[in-house]
């Protein structure tokens, strides 16, 4: 299996601008600049954009892990918060933290933060990201 993205930049690093698109279409000739990505200018850029990636893959993860503990979740909502600093090294994405609220019918508390943290470690965004990836999960 396959997923495909493409970007486009146009000049200098702090004055250029650039396009995000998917393949599918979902995401197509999203603008980007350094302002966007370094500062307070409203738009995307490739950190939120992971962020992003990252909740919806956990939430489909945890999903997974309820049903093989026998729970169907009614509602899985993750935010991402994701920490990317100046190191030695250059940017980096240093850590991000999943702040997890689901709505499971009958579930055992324990038993969700067992599928939470099986999510967590098995979700393909995290197994790529060489972040810190920490979590808050909680049953609403």
């Amino acid at each position: 299996m396959e997923r495909k993205a493409s970007a486009q930049w146009n000049g200098g690093l702090k004055d250029g601008k650039g396009t995000v698109s998917t393949a599918s279409g979902a995401v197509k000739g999203v603008p980007y600049t350094f302002a966007m990505r370094f500062g307070d200018t409203p738009g995307t850029n490739p950190e939120e954009l992971i962020a992003a990636a990252h909740a919806g893959c956990f939430s489909m993860a945890l999903s997974g892990e309820l049903e093989k503990a026998g729970y169907r979740p009614e509602r899985i909502e993750t935010k991402a918060t994701l920490n990317f600093d100046k190191t030695d090294a250059g940017w980096t994405v240093k850590s991000i933290h999943l702040d997890v609220a689901a709505k499971v019918p009958g579930a055992d508390p324990t038993k969700f933060q067992t599928a939470a943290k099986a999510a967590e470690k098995g979700c393909p965004i995290s197994r790529l990201l060489k972040a810190d990836i920490t979590m808050t999960a909680k049953l609403v």
